[in-house]
């Protein structure tokens, strides 16, 4: 589909998506300056990613509501990927870190990496958000307080302001409490949607109030930190000796917007009913953070609560989220001297109620009731979110998803004893723990054969021993790869039959697992006579070999000797 044919507007959708658009910037321009704060960069940086990544990401990505805006994990995993820099070198530094963000995102697009999401599991997903979620309360902290700590990892700024509670500044606190609890009593109401832009506004006003007394403008406005200008910046280029310093914090922040994205496009389908094109989300993501990027904004991404508002209030394609971005700019640069006057401390509110509804309390019981393994999964991610730098909580999520996903599979092989009833059905059942003499024994493979599972393969075949002649027959049904480790294991077996005078047959195999048997000299161990093709008749393959066992057990026995003491003729 062509970008004109996806941007078509329809008369009939613009009224409901200029009031979406409308919605989500009164609702989230509070949200947005947050977010930059959470990124310890100027306020307005939150904004500029509102005015453009919003609009670029509604054109490209394949979801057709997706929000791609500020969120609270890809602002705490900016701030301290920055936390190094300071004055004009932070600016030039989120400029870089924004690029390499977006230029991650649009090859893993562009590469088809979609689906390679799917491998990261819900627990650890789980664990991450809890993190962040608990990461965004304690960075609202200084804001909430006016007590500027002098320590760099959150927990211990609250442990540092909690040992000097007599600096908090109490009209500050005052202001940041109001807002939670304005907050809170607004969204028990019809106002629900509105609750924190009218939060905002009502505390704005009781600071203005407070600022009246003696001493009662103390607490810090966004106008003391920032000055916000009333016109986008001209773009700038980044500093590219900065870039090799950003890689890894900007891999691992482009991995957090992907993976927050895919929630969303997994959780709106689009108008026609079908789920959008993961991989194309990502270029659209890509392409809003490159577009952002020389403006100074923040970083963007997928935004469940950003997609919420405006479906909620009534979107029906791209365009709400088109001009949402467009309604920003006008509240913005109309509204500038109003939102100077915000305090600091309202922020420092918005934040921590941001966090604590962040919270996936249900999804967490429910992982915690499922096993141990998920929940220690869960539980393991949310501290390295709290305990690591964010880029490296992400990928340390993303290698224990892909570890608990090989525990997993290697953990649910089961072999299985297939006995054969003339004239009637099959009767499965386990594996049999030792061989008999001259015994055919027809075993099936439950769950995946790779490097993992071989192993317990090898421990589940049953135990040759001193058995004679024997035959094990393995059924490969849906087996096209072995891998390098089990076909060790099936050498050693087969080797240990054949020094018994034993055989191992492979039935039900296909053309490329035999290529794979003949490349790894298995079919020269083996012998073609005791591998059986695959065949379109269920259960052909198994019983050819059956009969070829006991074809073979014939002869055999023909070939005995005749016991000692028979009767002369």
């Amino acid at each position: 589909m062509s970008i004109l044919s996806r941007l078509k507007a329809d008369p009939r959708t613009l009224v409901p998506d200029l009031v979406a658009g409308a919605t989500f910037a009164v609702v989230n321009v509070p949200q947005g300056m947050a977010n930059a704060v959470l990124a310890a960069v100027n306020p307005v940086a939150g904004l500029y990613a509102l005015m453009v990544a919003m609009p670029v990401g509604a054109i490209f990505t394949g979801s057709v509501y997706m929000n791609v805006s500020t969120t609270g994990a890809l602002s705490v995993a900016a701030g301290e990927a920055l936390a190094r820099f300071e004055g004009e070198q932070k600016v030039k530094a989120l400029i870089a870190l924004v690029l390499m963000v977006g230029a991650i995102q649009l090859a893993f697009g562009l590469l088809r990496m979609g689906q390679l999401v799917r491998f990261i599991s819900h627990a650890v997903m789980t664990g991450f958000i809890s993190g962040i979620a608990v990461l965004i309360m304690l960075g609202a902290v200084p804001d909430l307080t006016g007590y500027e700590s002098d320590q760099s990892i959150k927990l211990l700024v609250v442990a540092d302001t909690l040992l000097h509670w007599t600096e908090i500044d109490p009209e500050t606190l005052i202001l940041g409490l109001s807002t939670i609890a304005a907050i809170f009593a607004f969204q028990m109401t019809k106002y629900r949607p509105f609750a924190l832009i009218l939060a905002l506004a009502g505390v704005t006003l009781l600071g203005q109030l407070f600022a009246l007394f003696p001493h009662g403008d103390d607490a810090r406005l966004v106008r003391d930190i920032a000055d916000i200008p009333r016109s986008l910046p001209r773009p700038m280029l980044p500093d590219l000796l900065m870039l090799p310093l950003l890689l890894v914090p900007a891999f691992g922040i482009a991995l957090i917007g992907l993976i927050q994205g895919a929630g969303v496009g997994q959780s709106y389908p689009n108008p026609d009913g079908q789920f959008p094109d993961t991989s194309r989300d990502f270029v659209g993501q890509g392409l809003a953070n490159l577009a952002a990027a020389p403006f100074g904004a923040i970083p963007s991404g997928g935004s469940m609560s950003g997609t919420a508002v405006t479906v909620q209030a009534g979107a029906r394609t791209r365009w709400a989220n088109i001009f949402g971005g467009l309604f920003v700019i006008v509240i913005v640069f109309l509204l500038v001297d109003l939102v100077e006057l915000v305090p600091m401390a309202a922020l420092g509110g918005l934040l921590f109620v941001v966090g604590l509804q962040t919270i996936p309390v249900e999804t967490a019981r429910s992982i915690w009731k499922t096993g141990h393994a998920a929940a220690a999964a869960m539980i393991a991610t949310f501290l390295a979110a709290l305990l690591l730098p964010l880029q490296y909580a992400i990928l340390f999520g993303v290698a224990l998803s892909f570890l608990l996903q090989i525990l997993q599979m290697s953990n649910r092989i089961e072999l299985r004893e297939i006995e054969l009833v003339e004239g009637g059905f099959p009767v499965e059942g386990p594996a049999r723990r030792s061989l008999d003499p001259s015994a055919i024994v027809l075993l099936r493979v439950r769950g995946p054969l790779f490097f993992a599972s071989a192993q317990m393969l090898e421990d589940q075949l049953p135990r040759i021993g001193e058995a004679e002649g024997a035959c094990v027959i393995l059924t490969m049904h849906d087996v096209d790869d072995l891998g390098s480790t089990v076909i060790r294991v099936l050498k050693r077996y087969a080797d240990g039959l054949q020094r018994n005078g034993g055989r191992l047959m492979l039935a039900g195999v296909d053309p490329r697992l035999f290529r794979q048997l003949e490349r790894t000299g298995m079919v020269e161990l083996l012998g073609t006579d005791n591998i059986f093709w695959q065949r379109p008749q269920l259960g052909a393959s198994m019983n050819e070999a059956v009969g070829a066992a006991r074809n073979r057990l014939e002869r055999a026995t023909a070939r005995a000797p005749a016991p000692a003491g028979g009767t002369a003729s």
